[in-house]
């Protein structure tokens, strides 16, 4: 699997461009504390998605990415509990991140 012939890349891709479009609009306070920790999870499980590309202990990165995504919506769900995110824009994450998790499911499954 490459990253070009992979789904899950286009849509962390995406999801990552629209997620720092997103944070760049935080509080300064907010940008600097929960929005650095929602860009370094989102970028972290990009970067795990690369090395099971790439790397030979594939199933124990993919389920490090797992957990850069269980963070990921964490965080998530916390700046729309503290008004940083409107609903439709938590309904955007929310589903992005279900998808991709669906993906990133599947590929564990085929190691």
């Amino acid at each position: 699997m490459t990253e070009t012939q992979s789904p899950i890349f286009a849509k962390t891709s995406n999801f990552l461009l629209w997620m720092m479009d997103h944070t760049e609009n935080f509080p300064k306070s907010e940008r600097f504390r929960l929005g650095k920790r929602i860009e370094d999870a989102a970028f972290d499980f990009y970067e795990e998605l690369i090395r099971a590309v790439k790397g030979i202990e594939k199933r124990r990165i993919l389920l490090q990415a797992d957990l850069e995504l269980d963070k990921l919506r964490l965080y998530l769900r916390l700046a729309h509990q503290r008004k940083l995110t409107n609903h439709p824009q938590y309904l955007f994450a929310a589903e992005s991140l279900t998808e991709i998790g669906k993906l990133l499911g599947g590929w564990l499954k085929t190691v």
